[in-house]
């Protein structure tokens, strides 16, 4: 069952292109069979939080809060290790103040 912290594989669609890729995400919550996930890179320029590979990560990353959107629970194949409570406590509160931000 996925939970709120879960590094998962996932089908997702790129917001430049029509094209369907199967790339790391974040699960930020699940509910009535869909799944919004933070879309998570390699690329280590990317603005977002980091992960390494001491932490569970296939090579170190940035987790993309700026990149969220929604997939099928049937188009997540695998979970591939769960982010610790701090770590998990961090993403949240960033997300927080990035959402706070958008008040007009």
């Amino acid at each position: 069952m996925l939970e709120a912290g879960d590094v998962v594989i996932a089908k997702v669609q790129f917001t430049d292109t029509l094209e369907v890729k199967v790339r790391p995400a974040l699960v930020l919550f699940k509910e009535q069979g869909n799944v919004v996930v933070a879309g998570i890179t390699s690329n280590l320029k990317m603005r977002g939080v980091p992960i390494t590979k001491s932490e569970g990560a296939v090579k170190d990353s940035v987790i993309k809060l700026n990149y969220i959107f929604t997939v099928s629970e049937d188009m997540v194949y695998k979970t591939v290790f769960r982010l610790s409570k701090e770590k998990k406590n961090l993403v949240f509160s960033e997300l927080i103040r990035v959402l706070s931000g958008l008040k007009s």
